[in-house]
């Protein structure tokens, strides 16, 4: 009974990524679980049959291990930028992995990219279980095969190509330098493809998954610079160090953006929070002014008896409808219409381009897709929705209603108040009695 108790508590204190039964990857749903089966599949066939057909020399062995050595070294030294990266954008977010893997498809054969994005993850994950103790062991697999099969992508189209590495593309000119882009290319969208399987099986929207202009660009430069550290490492490898310098302040650029936008960003709701709005509106304000007959409209929304919600399904539950709310607005206004979070329950709208008429047409359309919502949330055992929502909309219409951001806010503000007092759900056109 002793050794059996003793046993059991040498298994409890296994560290969590090591208890397999317990990985949260059997709680997602069956086809996440089987799209990972399969593409782990397919990237160890590959890997197999890669190392029987181009079997690593002494010399690509040295590269691995630069790469490694280089890569764990740009890791660490830029691990408080990523570490606030992570906590201001939140995941998935593009890391800087891409100048080693990309230089390796580059310089070594296709088994020891595998083995290289290993140590790679590997040495991510490590920091991430033990510093950051919130990145599940499946999900960092998943990361590492999905970057494997892109790396093998990449390489058969530099083989296809007849160059193969970067030796050979160094001795071949503009054919050579083709063959690079081309597989650049290739990376790139590969590593795109291979993630809209999980944009299927999970809620994520396609910009979440994928990121913004920013994110790509950055993905972009990784890649060119990937490109340098292959040419550096085939000609000059000491010179493969400098490559860390310009790669971290790159980090940090990134870094800085990241904070300029979270500073106009409602981290609730994902909108723009009251700074970033009046900033937009400011300058649709000076816009208009320059032009001729030029309107935009200003809508005031909130939420009706939000205090109930909270007080009868808690906060939690209150802050799902927020979300629910505010992509449901969202989704009825145009692009490039720019919608805040003014705290609370009240959220605003700037309308550029539009007259009276379509202001209103638009301020309708928000109120009817709040009315027909349906949110749910768990209560711990059970999964409840919340429904009957409702919202009250004041509008405003430059210049009539204003001349002014300020004033615009205050007429749609004074209709908003006139849509309760009137029995609320409902939408006042507050222009008129600017």
């Amino acid at each position: 009974m002793g050794n059996g108790s003793a046993a059991g508590q040498s298994r409890r204190r296994l560290p969590a990524p090591f208890r397999l039964r317990e990985w949260t990857l059997w709680r997602q749903r069956r086809s996440l679980i089987a799209y990972c089966f399969l593409v782990e599949s397919v990237a160890a066939t590959a890997t197999v049959a890669t190392s029987i057909t181009d079997p690593p020399v002494p010399r690509d062995l040295v590269l691995l291990g630069l790469l490694v050595a280089l890569g764990i070294a740009q890791a660490e030294l830029g691990r408080k930028v990523e570490r606030m990266r992570r906590r201001v954008h939140g995941p998935p977010y593009i890391n800087m992995t891409s100048v080693w893997t990309f230089a390796g498809v580059l310089l070594l054969p296709p088994a020891l990219v595998a083995v290289l994005v290993a140590f790679l993850y590997a040495h991510l994950a490590a920091r991430s279980w033990y510093r950051l103790r919130q990145v599940p062991p499946f999900r960092t697999i998943l990361n590492a095969t999905l970057v494997v099969l892109t790396c093998y992508s990449a390489a058969f189209v530099l083989a296809r190509t007849g160059v193969g590495d970067m030796g050979t593309a160094l001795t071949s000119g503009v054919r050579g330098a083709t063959a690079v882009a081309l597989a650049a290319v290739t990376y790139f969208v590969v590593a795109a493809i291979t993630i809209i399987p999980a944009l299927t099986i999970t809620t994520r929207s396609v910009k979440a998954l994928f990121g913004g202009l920013g994110d790509n660009l950055l993905e972009a430069a990784t890649l060119c610079l990937g490109m340098l550290t292959a040419l550096a490492l085939a000609t000059l490898p000491a010179l493969a160090v400098a490559i860390l310098p310009p790669l971290l302040v790159l980090h940090r650029a990134v870094l800085i953006k990241q904070l300029e936008i979270a500073a106009t960003t409602d981290e609730k709701t994902g909108l723009f929070n009251t700074t970033g709005w009046h900033l937009l509106a400011s300058r649709e304000l000076a816009r208009a002014q320059r032009t001729t007959r030029s309107t935009f409209g200003v809508l005031m929304i909130d939420l009706d008896h939000f205090k109930l919600i909270n007080d009868e399904h808690g906060h939690l539950a209150g802050d799902e409808v927020l979300r629910a709310v505010a992509a449901a607005i969202k989704s009825a206004v145009r692009d490039y219409d720019s919608v805040g979070r003014f705290g609370g329950e009240e959220f605003v709208v700037l309308l550029p381009d539009i007259g009276p008429a379509a202001v209103l047409a638009v301020a309708e359309r928000i109120r009817s897709a709040i009315e027909v919502l349906k949110v749910e949330y768990s209560d711990g055992h059970d999964i409840r929705v919340i429904g009957g929502l409702s919202a009250s909309i004041g509008v405003a219409t430059y210049p009539d209603g204003g001349t002014a951001v300020d004033r615009l806010l205050q007429a749609a503000d004074r209709a908003l108040y006139r849509a309760k007092d009137a029995g609320r759900n409902q939408v006042v056109d507050g222009t008129a009695t600017a």
